[in-house]
């Protein structure tokens, strides 16, 4: 199973954020997972691949080659898949994971795991998504997803398309458990 990981190009202000990627990632390997992600070399991204590799996992990255050629690319990573657009990033990041989980991250981090959530209700994946919710991170978004409930915008099946977990162990094996279920 290969688990998508949006985060930050930059690691934030809080040493939480750096402290729960590195988690995270170490977590994935210890369950048998590999990771999908931007292929960066840097914040976050650079934490979750550099943690995975140390620990003998795969590591498969998606870049466009604009930032490739800004000699961003992870270059010690198991596979790097360059694309023409940020478009084509996103979908091959879909096709080539099981799950989806979103770390703190900036307005990129936010529109990847809307993407997938709206390809999610419109039923072009049934894969699990999830957010690993630091220090309180992602309540705002997930106020923001009940306050669509309220209004009807979305319905409760569709909010619930998400779930939250502060500690990185149990959020890979929530979404490796809902992925694996999936499958069956």
């Amino acid at each position: 199973m290969r688990i998508a990981v949006y985060c930050g190009s930059n690691t934030g202000n809080d040493p939480a954020f750096a402290r729960d990627a590195t988690l995270l990632a170490r977590e994935v390997v210890d369950q048998g997972h590999g990771v999908v992600y931007g292929g960066g070399n840097i914040g976050l991204m650079g934490v979750v691949a550099d943690t995975v590799l140390a620990a003998g996992g795969e590591v498969i990255g998606v870049m466009p080659s604009h930032l490739t050629q800004r000699e961003i690319a992870h270059q010690g990573i198991t596979e790097l898949y360059e694309t023409t657009s940020m478009h084509e990033r996103k979908a091959k990041m879909i096709e080539l994971s099981d799950g989806f989980v979103a770390l703190p991250g900036g307005v990129g981090t936010l529109e990847e795991l809307s993407e997938v959530l709206s390809w999610a209700r419109i039923g072009l994946h049934s894969k699990p998504m999830a957010v690993l919710n630091t220090g309180g991170y992602y309540e705002p978004l997930l106020s923001f997803l009940d306050t669509m409930v309220v209004h009807g915008f979305i319905n409760q099946k569709e909010r619930d398309l998400v779930f939250a977990e502060e500690v990185p162990h149990r959020l890979v094996q929530r979404i490796g458990a809902a992925a694996a279920t999936r499958r069956s």
